[in-house]
């Protein structure tokens, strides 16, 4: 562990610091800094020198520049929502967390090339109102939307629920500026659908959880708004069925189906419990449930109409149990708050965000419950997620609180037993919320000793001091 930095080095450190981005912008104060140094869930304590808030791209080049003559190690932080440790410092060695909050500005927005340049500090919330307001859609939605920031959601790679129409958010990219860990800027702020100019350096930076280099602005592609939208939820006898029904809504629909999300009846119980105010969907109790999104370019009535004849079909085929098809803006948003209420109702529990093949969904819920049972007699499963792209946040609790509690203790043990069934289906143990602290040491079992070799080989490259980010991820 490095040694603890003395106060003369700490005085003249954030002074030069201040000097960069002004005093207010420096914190050091036990209580200021608190925030920035635990991540959302209050697993990952850890400690620094200072936090960083820089304006603009020349300050974060510059405090780069300071920390990389220093040897100071530097953990870039966005909205600090992530789930695996990724954003706040380990303690282990001298280190500031640089916060992009405050660079918060959309810089341009082009809509007749479908694409709007924004700043890392941008909340992903006023991105998308931004689009709406310009008559685009940037596609990109998940639960931390009023909090996240677009530079964290970059650095992770992030799903969300739109990605079986319009990918992770790597997809959902044309250019980036990143600071590299030498403190100059690279400026890769192109808004072209075509550049076939050699390595397409942007995709080293997105999901590399600022191991690389700290993305400062992005050019992100919009999409064209939907002008008529369905939201469905559909019951079911199984996660087989569920997996039926997505190909059956695929081949009726095409690529009119935004998003499916797979809910067991024990969330909506969990839901339900955590806010009485949401009511059932449905008369009668099934075992589980789809959350469906339809959207296209033409009339809403022409939509509902074709709606309503696919889940007729569905219906006569023996795939589907019942459904409730929303039938204003206000019955669609009361649906997804039961999607969007499900991590805070089961806040406590062993937390897994794994994918697999989508037709191998049912035997990953299936087969590793069978396993976990025997491990851990009268756990419960709370599998919910995004089931069109094969991405299942499997979750694991006991029958009560202080079995949960006991199970969280055993942590690791339950991770082998989930990652080595996501291993036998082919899958990953990390599906969108990234690797950070979390996943470390579990990635380097699990992924080829070529693959570790490649990525420790960019790392070098790229960050040969070692500074950014580090302990997260390599």
């Amino acid at each position: 562990m490095a040694s603890v930095p003395q106060p003369e080095f700490t005085v003249r450190f954030t002074a030069r610091l201040a000097e960069i981005a002004g005093a207010s912008n420096v914190l050091t104060a036990k209580d200021d800094v608190a925030p920035y140094y635990i991540d959302w869930r209050r697993v990952y304590p850890g400690a620094g020198i200072a936090v960083v808030r820089p304006g603009n791209t020349e300050e974060v080049s510059r405090v780069v520049a300071l920390c990389a003559a220093e040897g100071i190690a530097i953990v870039p932080q966005a909205g600090n929502t992530g789930l695996v440790g990724g954003s706040v410092p380990t303690g282990k060695r001298r280190e500031i967390v640089l916060s992009v909050g405050r660079m918060n500005r959309i810089r341009a927005l082009d809509a007749l090339n479908d694409a709007m340049i924004v700043e890392a500090g941008c909340i992903l919330q006023n991105i998308q109102q931004a689009a709406d307001e310009a008559g685009r859609l940037f596609p990109l939605s998940l639960a931390a939307e009023g909090s996240c920031q677009i530079g964290g959601n970059l650095s992770t790679n992030a799903g969300g629920v739109g990605v079986l129409r319009y990918g992770n958010a790597r997809d959902l990219v044309l250019g980036l500026e990143v600071v590299l860990p030498d403190g100059r800027v690279w400026n890769g702020l192109k808004a072209l659908r075509k550049d076939n100019t050699g390595y397409d350096l942007k995709h080293l930076f997105m999901g590399a959880e600022g191991t690389l280099g700290i993305i400062t602005a992005a050019v992100l592609k919009l999409f064209p708004k939907p002008s008529a939208s369905a939201t469905a939820w559909i019951a079911l006898e199984s996660p087989q069925k569920a997996v039926e029904l997505l190909a059956a809504m695929r081949s009726l629909m095409g690529d009119r189906l935004t998003a499916f999300e797979l809910i067991p009846r024990v969330c909506l119980d969990a839901v339900i419990k955590c806010k009485p105010s949401i009511p059932d969907p449905l008369r009668e109790r099934h075992p589980w449930y789809v959350l469906a999104e339809l959207t296209d370019g033409g009339k809403q009535s022409e939509l509902a109409e074709r709606v309503e004849a696919a889940f007729v079909e569905c219906t006569e085929r023996g795939i589907l149990l019942d459904v409730a098809l929303a039938q204003s803006e206000g019955q669609a948003k009361a649906l997804w708050s039961i999607r969007e209420t499900i991590p805070e109702a089961q806040f406590t529990n062993v937390k897994h965000d794994v994918s697999v093949p989508v037709s191998s969904i049912p035997r990953m819920i299936d087969e590793g419950m069978a396993e976990l049972s025997k491990a851990f007699p009268g756990c419960v499963g709370l599998t919910f997620g995004h089931i069109g792209d094969g991405n299942l946040h499997y979750n694991i609790a006991m029958p009560d609180e202080a079995g949960t509690l006991a199970l969280i203790k055993r942590s690791k043990e339950v991770n082998e037993i989930v990652y080595d069934v996501v291993g036998r289906l082919g899958g990953s143990i990390s599906a969108e919320h990234g690797v950070g602290q979390q996943k470390r040491e579990a990635i380097k079992l699990r992924k080829s000793p070529v693959e570790m070799e490649l990525m420790q080989r960019m790392k070098d490259a790229l960050d040969p001091q070692g500074i950014m980010n580090p302990g997260k991820v390599l």
